[in-house]
Order: C-alpha cells, then sequence, then structure tokens
C-alpha cells in the first residue's frame, strides 16, 4: 500500500494545474482509507466537488490510473464522469465528478441487494459487447487458474466489486474501474458472489440471489465449479504472497463456495 500524501504536499505546479482544469480550489479533504493510491481526495473547487486520486507517475500504480482514464469515457452513466487528467512534475492524477452516498451492506437480508444485482445486470446488456477500447482478456490474467475458454467472452468487466467500490444515494454507482478486463459476463457476479458470503450469506444463498441475474443464471455448471477452484488458488497465493487481515476472509469466503460446488456441504 503506498504512502498516503495529502493535498497540500503536492508540487505548487502540480496544485495549479489541477486549478487550472477546476478553479480555484476553496478545500481539500483527504481521504484515509480505501482507494490504494497514494493521493485521495475531495476538493471543493468553482466547478463544484471534484474527487481527485492518483500518484507517481512512474510508480507501480500508474497503469492503474491510465486504465481508468481510458476506459471511462466508454462507462454508462453509474459510473462518475472523469472530468480531467493532468501530468506534471512526477505526478499523474484524475479529477472525478463528485459522487456522495455509503457504501451497501451485503448482509443476509439486507435491502441494498436488490439495487446490487440490478446494477450488475444492467451493466452486462451496456458493456456486452465491451466498447472498442483496449483492455487485457480476463483469460489471460488467469491463464494459470482457468482453461481460458472457460472465461471468454465479449464483456467488458470490472474485476474488483469490493463493497468500497459501490456508492449508494439516490442510485447505485460503481467506482474505481482501474482493474478492467475483457470476458464472460457472469464473471463480476461471480466475484460478487463470494463477497456475500463473506458478509455472512451460505453459500446457497449466495448462488439463489446470484441466479436474479440473467448472465449468471445461463453459466454452466462446468464453467462456475472451473471458476471457483480458481478463485481458492487465487486467494491462497495472495495470502502467502501478502498476507494481510482481508485476505484470510475471502480465502476463507472462497473455499466455503468451492466445497459447495463440489458438493461437500449439504445442499
Amino acid at each position: 500500500m503506498p504512502r498516503r500524501r495529502h493535498w497540500h504536499e503536492l508540487p505548487d505546479e502540480v496544485r495549479r494545474q489541477v486549478e487550472h482544469h477546476s478553479g480555484t480550489i476553496h478545500a481539500a479533504y483527504s481521504i484515509p482509507i480505501g482507494a490504494s493510491c497514494e493521493l485521495a481526495a475531495v476538493l471543493d473547487t468553482d466547478t463544484g466537488r471534484i474527487f481527485c486520486k492518483g500518484g507517481d507517475s512512474d510508480g507501480p500504480s500508474a497503469w492503474l490510473y491510465r486504465n481508468e482514464a481510458r476506459v471511462n469515457p466508454h462507462l454508462p452513466d453509474v459510473v462518475p464522469r472523469l472530468r480531467w487528467a493532468i501530468e506534471e512534475e512526477g505526478w499523474l492524477l484524475l479529477g472525478f465528478e463528485y459522487a456522495a452516498g455509503r457504501h451497501p451492506d451485503l448482509g443476509p437480508g439486507s435491502p441494498d441487494l436488490l439495487p446490487v444485482a440490478q446494477l450488475l445486470s444492467a451493466l452486462n446488456c451496456q458493456l456486452t459487447p465491451a466498447p472498442p477500447i483496449p483492455v487485457q482478456r480476463f483469460a489471460d490474467r488467469w491463464r494459470d487458474l482457468i482453461a481460458p475458454e472457460l472465461v471468454d467472452g465479449d464483456t467488458l468487466l470490472h474485476t474488483d466489486l469490493t463493497p468500497r467500490n459501490f456508492l449508494l444515494a439516490d442510485r447505485l454507482r460503481l467506482v474505481d474501474w482501474s482493474s478492467p478486463a475483457g470476458g464472460a459476463a457472469w464473471i463480476d457476479t461471480a466475484f460478487m458472489l463470494v463477497r456475500l458470503i463473506r458478509a455472512g450469506h451460505k453459500p446457497a444463498a449466495a448462488e439463489a440471489w446470484a441466479r436474479q441475474i440473467p448472465a449468471w443464471a445461463q453459466a454452466s455448471d462446468e464453467v462456475v465449479n472451473a471458476f471457483a477452484d480458481g478463485l481458492v488458488r487465487l486467494w491462497e497465493r495472495k495470502q502467502q504472497a501478502a498476507p494481510g487481515p482481508h485476505h484470510e476472509p475471502l480465502l476463507d469466503a472462497a473455499r466455503q463456495w468451492q466445497a459447495y460446488r463440489s458438493g461437500a456441504n449439504s445442499r
């Protein structure tokens, strides 16, 4: 995780460039948690509130910022619009339309589960076929975890469906499209399903929720079983490479789902 920087720590010329795009900045509020970037701040400007994030233009996360800047113009309006991108004095910053809201509750019985399912269904329709922009194929990303043909497809996927990337106010919005991929339409629902298990759902209940989403309902047992196996291997590797408090619960959720898919648990 990069060290979080504050607005006043940026070079003067970088801040001047932001004001050139946004007008005078009257206040800046750092966001201490959530986004894994060097700078994450809400800016009160002459043109309204802006969410600004970014970091070292040559750093290990720079490709993520460039990914997001490239795909944002092609995404539906549930995704906050990118207003500007600047690269100055070793910094790469993105300025987005500010979206207020809380993170949804994914626990059993939550009323937030329906809008999450509705959003995933809508995105599947709106992003299939995928916009004509270069993104990594999900089959390449998972090439040593699953047979490529099982996850290949022509849908633009988000792939990082953590609760913090959803913002719920008058409607549900999905932010942080820094890890997009092209693949089968049901994949984002599979990632979300594991988040539901982590939030306390039994695997059978999580799958019942997922069946609201047409792309998931059409996925075969073969591809879903293979995905569940691959997800367990992925989280095992992450936990071994960089043990962290958030890895173990996700690995446990993935293992619960894998066991359910294999019939180890009663249905």
